[in-house]
């Protein structure tokens, strides 16, 4: 793929899932003069919270009708924000464009979301548009370097973040997860298909079950790129609802790389960190 240049050229769209992220990245665009136009996904992105923005409705597997919307509005410069449910090839409807290039989409379908995303991607880029990440369009947005809570990571936990850290470096390359939950040298938990939040719920439930035995307040979820991922696509976030996962696991706090992590609703995250007594720390890369 080509790499982004350093200007964004704008207008600038934004292919639109699910949850509060596109709409972030919209209002950063908007808040630095660059005009923001939404591409939301049809069953994914929330129809009341588009309506702020300037949008035209897109489905998965439509690629032709995407392509010819974002001439349309002028967008060469394209980002994939927010959460989907990934669809069965046999659930997609595709037109014509995309069946002249099923072979293409087929292969995107084999492998984990980032695997799909840039391969749609470079579809994309092939058709002579731009693919940019979070870094060219809303650096604001990702996460800092260093403990952003009041609290800090004992040296218990330090420890678990370097060894979390370890074991997602290692499945990096099988395209598994980009979450692991680490409770006293023992890596209790991985991420799957379901997601972090999922993740932190095996977690609370396996305390509840009596298979986690340490203290409350021990252990840490962490999270970070997989090894050799398009950081244009699919990065860890953490937010709001990653705080209260955390706590009702159980665990000491969360661990993030620096600069390829999207902090999402930066200080609700802060303020909800510091009422339950959990560090967030940013790690550097």
């Amino acid at each position: 793929m080509t790499s982004a240049a350093s200007e964004v050229s704008p207008p600038v769209g934004i292919v639109a899932g699910g949850g509060a992220m596109p709409f972030a990245v919209a209002e950063s665009l908007a808040a630095r003069g660059i005009t923001p136009v939404l591409f939301p996904l049809r069953g994914a992105c929330d129809p009341a919270r588009v309506e702020k923005f300037r949008h035209r409705w897109i489905s998965v597997g439509q690629l032709g009708r995407a392509m010819r919307l974002f001439r349309e509005e002028g967008c060469r410069d394209l980002i994939f924000i927010g959460t989907l449910v990934r669809p069965s090839l046999s659930e997609i409807r595709f037109d014509v464009k995309t069946l002249r290039l099923l072979g293409n989409v087929i292969r995107a379908f084999r492998g984990g979301d980032d695997h799909l995303l840039s391969g749609v991607g470079r579809i994309l880029e092939q058709d002579g548009f731009r693919m940019i990440g979070i870094k060219e369009v809303a650096p604001d947005l990702l996460m800092p370097e260093g403990c952003i809570s009041r609290a800090w990571p004992s040296d218990a936990s330090k420890a678990d973040i370097e060894r979390g850290r370890a074991v997602l470096a290692a499945l990096g390359p099988f395209d598994i997860g980009q979450a692991a939950v680490v409770i006293d040298g023992h890596v209790v938990a991985v991420e799957d298909i379901e997601g972090t939040d999922a993740l932190l719920a095996r977690v609370a439930r396996l305390r509840e079950e009596g298979r986690i035995r340490a203290a409350m307040g021990r252990g840490v979820l962490v999270k970070a790129p997989k090894s050799g991922q398009d950081l244009r696509f699919d990065l860890p976030t953490i937010g709001p609802r990653t705080i209260e996962g955390v706590a009702a696991a159980g665990l000491a706090g969360i661990a993030v790389i620096a600069g390829n992590t999207i902090a999402a609703e930066p200080q609700a995250m802060i303020a909800l960190a510091d009422a339950k007594y959990l560090f967030v720390i940013g790690l550097p890369s």
